[in-house]
């Protein structure tokens, strides 16, 4: 098997266009586009030269940082940002220093262990989708620049395309359609595309594992695989550890299928880095090196030397941070530099591979062993201690560990071009279960149902119901195609038909297990609205008769589907429905809230 680049189709559109994926991460973010050539091979490229980084060629990754003024604009970004004389100034005019953000946009069920860590605060009037959208638009304009300077007629090549710039967004594994929502929210804040319903449409999600994998793929790696086997696409970045498991199902064309619902854990660098300032703070307590100032410095230098280098628990570590006359024998400070125990290092890696075992050897089980290699790609995959770490623990399994040669940090850019080029994932797994809310009938004898008599509704025809009734339309670790459609048809029974214009039906994610649960429980960790679907259901008013209930009084039963795209990495749901259709289901429980159209409602 040849690698993606040798077997990418042609671009069979009818004009030029730009694509620019951007992989905004926790700690470094990056930028890869392609231009689309009638009838030529898509190629794609990265942009490699930001602001304050014009010293360094061809590096094609900027710190996730900026620096706000008081007043809540940005002043600097990027590799900007770490220009000593903007660190100076920012001192001076107390800018407000704004990193981690990424991390405010995690789901509520993703819960951070912060280990002492504190988020940067946000910037004055600003919420974590405007800063969000801040750094996407820096980025943005950086890219704009490298194109117009490193192509012939730049600046006539992007004014053709600048006004349908399609943007592919990668983001963690754990991260749901409320996250997409935000991004792309964030989007239209940074101005990348307009506040319309085609300018949102230019924006596409995939996940950091997926993009991974297509980037191991466009390196050839998937050449190596036995088609009988899977393997394990570990994207270990700055804030996350992505894990998905896939195998090939096809090579000609390349297919490839998720074999085990992917995960997301908050095990990167940064915990590391963060493990070893905590330990810092109590050795240098009492030494002159112990202010705030001091620890933040030797961090930083911890960050960029030693738990880069480290490979060897046996072996002395030193922190140069300062000048041969910088010394204090008492906290092992000689020459400028810190010495650390060896073991003491691996201790700060410690948690962050062990988290790392644990989720992949969760991913051998949910395939059933199909899982005989792994692929670790992402910018603390550069690490030789963890590569090291997870070759020996996995080695029991009969599992290999390997990195692609290309660059592991360039991953998830360029393999979320891969996925808008060559989409080679045509089947995924359910992550949590999936389903709606209905009303469930009445049974005095069941001891859970008199429980909650106190909540008993009458519908106009007669039937005692129950609401918070889940009904399960796709259950956990079910393999989805993306053609597939999930469908449910139910009912309900209106008194008044003009609420027919304002229907509305949550879409229930259950994350608690492989059991169906009976009921939601609404205040619970396990259960949240997924999305809302609505739409406007009064051309039914025409074709809905009139039927006498109980007591005499008028009702109209509207009869509805639910259908739902769970195989697509952007959640996509609607309600369908048919003005002859007469047949009766189950009932639904129906929410009033403020004017919609009916549409497809996405997430």
């Amino acid at each position: 098997m040849k690698p993606t680049s040798d077997t990418r189709k042609p671009y069979g559109g009818s004009s030029r266009a730009l694509i620019i994926a951007l992989d905004v991460g926790t700690t470094f973010s990056g930028v890869s586009y392609a231009l689309l050539e009638p009838g030529e091979v898509p190629k794609i490229h990265g942009v490699t030269r930001f602001p304050g980084q014009e010293h360094v060629a061809g590096n094609s990754k900027i710190p996730s940082v900026m620096y706000y003024d008081r007043h809540g604009r940005v002043m600097a970004a990027g590799a900007e940002a770490d220009n000593a004389s903007i660190i100076s100034q920012a001192e001076d005019e107390e800018w407000i220093k704004t990193e981690l953000f990424k991390l405010r946009l995690r789901p509520k069920s993703m819960k951070l262990k912060m280990n002492g860590m504190r988020l940067s605060p946000l910037p004055r009037h600003k919420t974590s989708v405007d800063v969000f959208g801040d750094f996407l638009a820096y980025l943005f304009r950086c890219t704009k620049s490298f194109i117009i300077d490193t192509h012939a007629n730049g600046q006539t090549l992007w004014h053709h395309v600048e006004t349908s710039i399609e943007f592919v967004l990668s983001h963690p594994n754990g991260w749901e359609g409320a996250q997409q929502t935000k991004m792309r929210r964030a989007a239209v804040y940074g101005g990348l595309i307009p506040d319309t319903d085609e300018g949102r449409a230019r924006i596409r999600f995939v996940t950091e594992g997926e993009a991974s994998l297509h980037a191991c793929v466009q390196s050839g790696l998937a050449a190596d695989n036995p088609s009988r086997h899977g393997f394990l696409v570990a994207d270990a970045g700055g804030g996350t550890l992505d894990i998905s498991s896939y195998a090939v199902r096809g090579t000609n064309p390349l297919v490839i299928e998720e074999v085990a619902p992917p995960d997301c854990i908050f095990a990167g660098s940064v915990f590391v880095s963060r493990r070893a300032r905590e330990f810092l703070e109590e050795k240098l307590k009492g030494s002159k090196y112990g202010t705030s100032d001091s620890i933040d410095h030797i961090t930083k230098r911890f960050d960029e030397t030693t738990k880069r280098l480290f490979r060897d628990k046996k072996d002395l570590q030193f922190v140069p941070f300062g000048s041969p006359l910088d010394k204090d024998l008492s906290v092992g400070i000689r020459g400028g530099q810190l010495k650390l125990e060896g073991t003491q290092v691996a201790e700060f890696f410690e948690p962050s591979v062990q988290a790392a075992i644990t989720s992949i050897k969760a991913q051998v089980d949910a395939s059933q062993g199909m899982i005989k290699s792994v692929w670790l790609v992402g910018g603390f995959a550069a690490s030789p201690w963890l590569f090291a770490q997870l070759q020996e623990r996995l080695a029991p399994l009969k599992i290999t560990v390997s990195r692609p040669d290309s660059q592991t940090s360039k991953a998830v850019a360029d393999g979320a071009l891969g996925f808008y080029c060559d989409h080679h994932v045509s089947a995924r797994m359910s992550k949590f279960m999936y389903g709606v809310e209905y009303l469930r009938e009445y049974d005095p004898n069941d001891p859970e149902h008199h429980s909650r008599k106190d909540r008993l509704c009458e519908l106009p025809s007669g039937p005692r119901l129950l609401p918070d009734a889940f009904d399960c339309i796709l259950a956990r670790c079910v393999k989805v195609k993306e053609s597939t459609v999930f469908s449910r048809k139910y009912c309900t029974e209106l008194t008044n038909l003009s609420t027919l214009s304002v229907f509305e039906v949550e879409i229930w994610c259950y994350r608690g297990g492989d059991t169906i649960p009976q009921w939601i429980l609404r205040h619970a960790e396990d259960y949240s609205t997924l999305c809302v679907v609505r739409a406007d259901l009064s051309l039914l008013s025409g074709s809905a008769e009139p039927k006498h209930g109980k007591n005499g009084k008028t009702y109209w039963t509207i009869v509805f589907s639910v259908e739902i795209h769970f195989g697509l990495t952007e959640f996509k749901a609607r309600i369908k429905w048919n003005d002859n259709v007469s047949v009766f289901f189950s009932y639904m429980c129906h929410v009033n809230c403020g004017n919609i159209r009916e549409r497809s409602s996405s997430m």
